[in-house]
């Protein structure tokens, strides 16, 4: 007997701040009776558990969690955007009244070099420290509490060692009034500091969701059925196999289905990817998410809502984005050996000194001393800083870095797969070419100008577009009659004239054979066309017009630049492979894989990542949502779908391709501003805690000692604000 099916439950989990956290949530909920496995993410705050026949008690699970030191609780599908905006609210005002009542404390050591010498009440740099250390800073006190518990240390064990190491002190030398000694300033900087680190994690934790959000976006609440002849608006969810439901014009395809009635053309873009519209007609498939654009359909249901290929899409997003980083933080893998370090050197330090004779002042001074010159200041300061720089300076260019594993990962590209539609090209067709029979050929742009004048399909817009720029005025018409999936027609200078597709002439009668030579080139060269045909008096084809989606002027420089740096490119459409040949031979990639469904295309990206090492996918629609998630590293183009921005870990503001290589170059000036800060603040340590061991650094000494370091750190990181891309 083969094995019963693994199920899954997700649970939201509150409270995680770093990797151990994670650990021991997923330790946790593995103990539970009947949990085969448990997946936690920190991005996503969510855990994935899987169970093998009967599902564990909901209470169990929950218990498990707090057991951990941490809440859970079931994940709802219609999560509200208030909570996580009034999540990011809170990280946002505990980040800034930290600060501000830091910086009255910082105040006068920054007005020493000047001659100013501002002395604050004891009683005011007090309360302000308290006020930060205790209050603000609580957060840091729970995680490093869970940490020691689980037998961990991270980054809350740092922070909270090194800002109590310097409080406590600076309370020593109140009550010993000795108030010329006092540490205050540099336990709430750090803790203020770290705090706007916090509220930039929260924001991007926030984008992670919005993804999400955004494919959800495409699928109506509500949808018109039609059952026994009874016309009525039901939810989605309400909906069933084979059941009837109306589409208009200008309403999205709720549902995968059939067309039973109507014929109508659809904007398949933010799906497939296809940039021509896609006519159907009673027999025909068609896919939820898709834009009816000018008839009325009469659809069965053929998959119901949450297993349509957009539920599948927003489920691939979901798994994608669950998938763990490859990184490591070095500064996470350094805590955990640093902080016990320290600790075993202050306590050395004091037994030392009291073996010596030294006394058990002096004994506890120098110890102090030792945890003082090591306060994580400078060591926590080295990351977020030049991240908060770097992508700052990106962002006033256009470039928006989600994280810092973005960040990370840009310098590391190998390979590059682009979209076409919207990505390497413009994304909105133009009239090409124009062949002419009978009719002089800005007469004939004139005429099928007018006769598209109420249309808003995009061959109709390239066609208005040429007439413009030819600056013809458009005849008046009358009669305009909408050909839904074909064509539209109108009387023109009295005479009966229509437009539109192969399927719109083919019923006419008319003679196509003569346009066999046109249409055999266009069709090798996969452009799509238009027949210009007169109805009336005598029925014949006046013209043949063709249409392209033309290259940014970028993208080639932007290929050849890549290839120069040795990036391996790939042209990755849902286009068929006589329109996308000719643009891929064109800029000269690497590869060409065409015909790609958005199933296909996330299949693509993980072949293409074992072939090749890190890859990075650049695309701007719907359907390049699951495929951006998986890849290592993802681009989107502004003027794109909310989803691929939302999904990505780049997004370029100007829709400039080249933009691609902007963000290569600040990530790698980013990445040299993090390894640089490091070294400072490692050096400081790797000097001052022999020095403070020793007695040649006081605890004072070695407060200032620690203030530098941050400072270095602070300031080298601002120097990144001189970045500029080269093209500026």
């Amino acid at each position: 007997m083969s094995p019963a099916p693994h199920e899954q439950k997700t649970l939201i989990i509150e409270g995680m701040t770093c990797a151990a956290c994670v650990n021991r949530v997923e330790k946790s909920l593995k103990k539970v009776p009947g949990v085969s496995d448990a997946s936690v993410n920190l991005a996503t705050e969510k855990a994935v558990i899987h169970f093998q026949g009967a599902e564990p008690p909901l209470n169990s699970l929950l218990q498990a969690v707090e057991k951990a030191g941490y809440k859970a609780h079931e994940e709802v599908r219609a999560f509200t955007q208030s909570t996580q905006d009034s999540g990011m609210d809170r990280e946002l005002i505990f980040a800034v009244l930290a600060m501000l009542c830091a910086l009255p404390l910082l105040l006068p050591m920054l007005l020493m070099p000047l001659g100013i010498h501002l002395t604050l009440p004891v009683a005011l740099e007090w309360g302000l420290a308290t006020l930060v250390q205790l209050v603000f800073g609580a957060r840091f006190y729970k995680g490093a509490y869970k940490a020691l518990r689980g037998g961990s240390a991270n980054m809350d064990v740092l922070v909270v060692l090194g800002t109590s190491a310097a409080y406590l002190l600076s309370v020593y030398h109140v009550v010993q009034a000795n108030q010329g000694e006092s540490y205050f300033e540099s336990g709430a900087m750090v803790i203020a500091l770290v705090l706007c680190g916090k509220w930039l994690e929260a924001r991007a934790k926030r984008t992670t969701s919005s993804a999400i959000r955004a494919l959800q976006a495409l699928r109506p609440d509500t949808v018109m059925r039609r059952r026994h002849g009874v016309e009525e608006v039901v939810s989605i969810h309400d909906v069933q196999v084979g059941d009837h439901v109306l589409v208009r014009p200008g309403e999205r395809i709720p549902m995968d289905a059939c067309v039973q009635e109507g014929i109508a053309g659809l904007d398949t873009s933010l799906v497939t990817g296809e940039s021509v519209p896609r006519t159907v007609q009673p027999g025909d498939a068609v896919l939820g998410g898709t834009l009816n654009l000018d008839g009325l359909l009469v659809l069965e249901v053929t998959q119901i809502a949450d297993h349509s290929l957009l539920a599948r899409m927003i489920r691939m997003v979901e798994d994608a984005q669950a998938v763990k980083p490859p990184i490591q933080k070095l500064v996470d893998k350094v805590s955990a050996i640093f902080v016990p370090a320290v600790l075993v050197i202050a306590l050395v330090t004091f037994g030392v000194c009291v073996g010596l004779g030294l006394g058990v002042e002096t004994a506890l001074l120098r110890a102090v001393a030792v945890l003082v010159i090591a306060c994580p200041c400078a060591l926590g300061l080295a990351t977020p800083t030049a991240i908060m720089v770097g992508t700052g300076i990106a962002a006033r260019y256009g470039i928006l870095i989600k994280d810092a594993v973005a960040l990370e990962k840009t310098h590391e590209v190998r390979a590059i797969a682009f979209d076409k539609t919207g990505t390497l090209t413009t994304g909105h067709p133009i009239l090409e070419q124009q062949f002419w029979r009978g009719l002089e050929a800005r007469e004939g742009l004139r005429i099928a100008a007018s006769l598209q004048s109420s249309s808003r399909h995009p061959f109709a817009l390239a066609i208005l577009e040429a007439a413009a720029s030819d600056q013809l005025a458009l005849y008046p018409v009358r009669e305009v009659q909408n050909i839904p999936g074909k064509g539209f027609e109108a009387i023109v200078e009295d005479r009966l004239y229509g437009i539109g597709s192969a399927r719109y002439v083919e019923p006419l009668g008319l003679d196509l054979d003569a346009w066999a030579a046109e249409r055999a080139d266009l069709d090798a060269k996969g452009a799509s066309y238009s027949f210009l045909v007169q109805k009336s008096p005598e029925a014949k084809i006046m013209g043949l017009l063709s249409f392209r989606d033309p290259l940014k002027p970028e993208a080639p420089t932007l290929i050849t630049a890549l290839r120069k740096r040795g990036i391996y490119t790939v042209l990755l459409t849902g286009d068929h492979r006589a329109a996308a040949q000719p643009l891929a031979d064109a800029l000269g990639m690497d590869r060409l894989m065409a015909e790609v469904l958005p199933e296909a295309k996330l299949q693509a990206v993980q072949a293409l990542r074992k072939e090749h090492g890190l890859l990075a996918m650049v695309g701007d629609g719907i359907n390049d949502g699951p495929a951006l998630a998986a890849a290592d590293l993802s681009f989107a183009m502004a003027s794109g779908a909310d989803v691929a921005m939302e999904a990505a870990g780049v997004t370029l503001m100007r829709n400039d391709p080249l933009q691609v290589l902007d963000a290569m170059e600040i990530s790698d000036h980013t990445l040299r501003k993090i390894k640089q800060n490091l070294f400072w603040a490692f050096l400081y340590n790797t000097l001052g805690i022999p020095a403070a061991a020793f007695g040649l650094l006081n605890p004072m000494l070695a407060g200032l000692a620690m203030a530098l370091s941050s400072f270095s750190v602070v300031s080298n990181s601002l120097l990144l604000g001189r970045w500029r891309p080269r093209r500026s």
